[in-house]
């Protein structure tokens, strides 16, 4: 895969005004970070890939966003993750200022890579420390309140199921072994949520 995709230099190109500079700033520290991340586009925007996937970055028509695949794993000094649904890892994004330093950013994405690079069972264990007991539609991953927020239709039967309905998609999205089931798994589940099934339709 090319370390850098042309789909991406589309995409920011048709942003909005004000998130065309977040964008290009975000994409330029990704790669400073790192010469070994490559780009593609999965669910029509801009992903970042290190051993599967590692960040990803879209915009919105007031905010734009950036998160980490996996963000709870991720070790936290500086308290840049957020738990806001619908604006990725580090919350919501109007203006450059709003990103955290540069250097910090840049610690946080090797941070991810070192991750990807330590045995698997290592690499699942959480290092941050267990938060308050939330409900399940703040525990739903950042990656898939992306996604929802990019398909109204699923977001909206979402919003509708029952915290067991919805724990039952976040579980079988989490336990996916490989960034390969997690993607199948993620495109099969988004089309059931839109049309308003839950996760065992078949068998009701």
């Amino acid at each position: 895969m090319e370390q850098y995709d042309s789909r991406i230099d589309a995409y920011i190109e048709k942003s909005a005004d004000f998130a065309k500079p977040i964008l290009t700033h975000l994409r330029e520290l990704v790669h400073r970070a790192s010469p070994g991340i490559t780009e593609t586009i999965k669910w029509s925007a801009p992903f970042f890939e290190y051993k599967g996937v590692l960040c990803f970055m879209m915009a919105f028509k007031q905010h734009a966003g950036f998160g980490f695949w996996k963000a709870d794993t991720l070790p936290d000094p500086h308290g840049i993750i957020q738990d806001e649904g619908n604006a990725g890892s580090i919350g919501k994004l109007v203006t450059l200022a709003d990103l955290p330093p540069d250097d910090i950013l840049i610690w946080y994405i090797r941070q991810a890579m070192e991750l990807k690079n330590m045995p698997s069972a290592a690499a699942k264990a959480p290092i941050k420390k267990p938060a308050p007991k939330a409900t399940v539609l703040n525990d739903t991953p950042g990656y898939l309140t992306e996604l929802l927020d990019k398909n109204p239709d699923a977001k909206a039967y979402f919003e509708k199921f029952s915290p067991s309905q919805k724990k039952e998609y976040i579980t079988w999205f989490e336990e996916a072994k490989t960034e390969a089931t997690r993607d199948k798994r993620l495109a099969e589940g988004l089309q059931w949520i839109s049309e308003g099934k839950t996760r065992h339709w078949k068998y009701k």
